[in-house]
């Protein structure tokens, strides 16, 4: 997941946890917000640990541009 993908899932958490005052046989809708606002924080943990350790510098480099040596 990306961090947009992140923000998204933690955004629509957190309408369902504390805007939606709605009730449906069987379903929580604040306990679904909940469980979306730690997937949402939990991605956007591994979105940003992946973008600062460089994961994805090798995205679309040809194994034929690498630098060669001549002795």
């Amino acid at each position: 997941m990306y961090i947009g993908t992140s923000i998204v899932l933690i955004a629509v958490g957190a309408i369902l946890r504390f805007a939606v005052d709605l009730t449906i046989t069987g379903i929580d809708l604040q306990t679904v917000g909940l469980i979306l606002i730690i997937v949402g924080v939990l991605a956007l943990a591994v979105s940003l640990v992946v973008m600062i350790s460089g994961g994805d510098e090798g995205r679309g480099r040809d194994p034929r541009d690498a630098p060669t040596r001549r002795y």
